[in-house]
């Protein structure tokens, strides 16, 4: 491979310490690289620790405001902002969000590993690190799910059935208990035999609801195999059709269904423009800008896409069976059927009932928290597969942050040409923090703060405010925008067409996808 090549896809792919750090210690200016990092079943993506400012510079990730300075938050004033953000224990429907079901949380977390999987071999990441050269450029192209196709990673693929040899994908099957005598629902992920799941991207096991989504695309893309062979193909043809037919769906609802809950629709149609006219869309982005290839900027993934945590519930029920269950406890090591915790086999009756969760035929589903700066309670002490630490989630978001320097939320609002919001409106001196610490926030505070704020404050949390909804909405159409195998570049006037059946004609929906995989 020519150096500076980038590898292209395959098939188509509340604990808060009580000692505060020292001064010394939080001098991170250069140091502290691995800030706020969590392993979610996987390293961390890599390329992420090496962002620079050049404008030469064109890497895995990058920077959408390289221009404007990061603001050098007091690291200890940030732990105590995150240690103040746990929403009130018992909190109802007050906190839910009545315009975005709760499977909307995980299809964001599931497209998050979808843009950000690596599938380059442990030599490849040994000799490019920091993702400088070779490197996938990201899309929505399902690699978490094909992985890097049937000859490179046989082991999700069918080989026994003649007729589908490395078409189909294979869901797998649990024996009746696990080796802790924990008996186990049949159909599962496929799994080794200490439990791990044998997919694309690992990361798609961190907790049960975003597994049993990775399982629900490999059923639909094996219902979808059948339908697509009645065409004539067979094959290698059937695979890259099957997989080109789920891709362009799924991109679809991206944009039309996940983007439009989260962003509104005013704001795509703000980017996409001419929908519906005879010569197709054209996107017009302002400060989402590459050279060569579509890069992830951290100002997304390290901010700005980190909404999707404030949208968590603290519980869930799975179906009628399984209900109230928390996403994490504290217990370590904890009762297999107190929590929804991954990276293990599927307990019995643990099946999730996707119209629970999602609008299918007529269902009231349970609803997402709102967009807010209050998260549940359970992610203020994650577990240990997830940081060895035990820290709050929103604690590590805004040491993330800061190693990472990104601007404040008034920098990058300034630079949009977005009113700031005031000291008021970000409700800093309502927290109880000390004067010293208000004051360093109220003066530069961190973006992703600054994001969810922005959500409460002008959109009473039901989507993101400008900031943070031009952010993810321009990165999201833009990676779509600049993959030259999508349906907006390959076929911009393509609508879903039935292929997979939808409520309504012309549209396809996360609840469409759901009922086709389940029923």
């Amino acid at each position: 491979m020519p150096p500076g090549a980038a590898t292209r896809r395959p098939v188509r792919g509340c604990f808060v310490s009580e000692q505060l750090i020292t001064a010394e210690q939080s001098s991170d200016e250069g140091g502290h690289a691995a800030e706020g990092v969590t392993m979610h079943g996987a390293e961390e993506p890599r390329g992420l620790g090496a962002v620079p400012r050049s404008a030469l510079f064109e890497g895995r990730f990058g920077r959408m405001f390289r221009n404007l300075p990061s603001f050098p938050n007091d690291r200890n004033a940030l732990i105590m902002l995150g240690s103040k953000l746990p929403e009130a224990l018992g909190a109802a429907d007050e906190e839910d969000n009545p315009k975005i079901p709760a499977a909307y949380t995980y299809l964001g977390q599931f497209i998050d590993h979808d843009l950000t999987f690596d599938p380059v071999s442990q030599l490849q990441r040994f000799n490019d690190p920091d993702g400088l050269h070779d490197f996938r450029t990201p899309r929505f192209d399902l690699d978490s799910v094909y992985g890097r196709g049937p000859s490179e990673s046989p082991y999700l693929y069918e080989w026994a059935d003649r007729r589908f040899r490395g078409v189909k994908l294979l869901a797998g099957r649990n024996p009746a208990s696990d080796t802790d005598g924990t008996p186990l629902e049949r159909q599962d992920l496929p799994r080794n035999e200490q439990g791990r799941a044998l997919i694309g991207d690992p990361r798609n096991d961190e907790n049960i609801i975003v597994s049993q989504l990775h399982l629900a695309f490999v059923k639909a893309h094996d219902r979808l195999v059948g339908k697509i062979a009645q065409r004539g193909f067979a094959g290698p043809a059937l695979l890259e059709e099957t997989a080109r037919v789920l891709r362009w769906h799924y991109q679809w609802m991206v944009v039309h269904d996940f983007l439009t809950r989260v962003v509104g629709q005013e704001m795509v149609a703000s980017i996409i423009k001419g929908e519906g006219t005879p010569a197709g869309p054209t996107v017009e982005l302002q400060f989402y800008k590459w050279d060569n290839d579509p890069y992830m900027p951290v100002e997304f993934s390290v901010a700005a896409y980190r909404f999707g945590h404030s949208m968590v519930r603290p519980f869930y029920d799975l179906n009628r069976q399984v209900t109230g269950v928390p996403i994490f406890i504290t217990d370590e090591p904890p009762d297999p059927f107190s929590h929804l915790g991954g990276f293990r086999r599927l307990p019995v009756g643990w099946t999730v009932d996707w119209s629970r969760f999602v609008n299918i035929g007529g269902s009231r589903p349970q609803l997402s928290r709102r967009i807010n700066t209050r998260l549940a309670p359970e992610l203020f002490k994650l577990p240990s597969s997830i940081d060895g630490a035990r820290n709050a989630l929103a604690v590590l978001n805004l040491r993330r942050g800061k190693a990472l320097q990104l601007p404040s939320g008034q920098a990058v609002a300034e630079r949009m040409g977005v009113p700031r919001l005031t000291a008021a409106e970000l409700g800093l001196g309502r927290l109880g923090l000390r004067p010293d610490h208000q004051a360093d926030l109220e003066a530069g505070t961190p973006l992703w703060f600054y994001i969810l704020k922005e959500a409460e404050v002008r959109n009473q949390g039901l989507q993101l405010g400008p900031v943070g909804g031009r952010i993810v909405a321009e990165v999201l159409i833009g990676i779509l925008q600049g993959d030259p195998s999508s349906y907006l570049r390959m076929q911009p006037t393509w609508k879903p067409d039935g292929t997979i059946p939808a409520f309504r004609a012309g549209e396809f929906t996360l609840g469409d996808l759901l009922k086709f995989a389940t029923t």
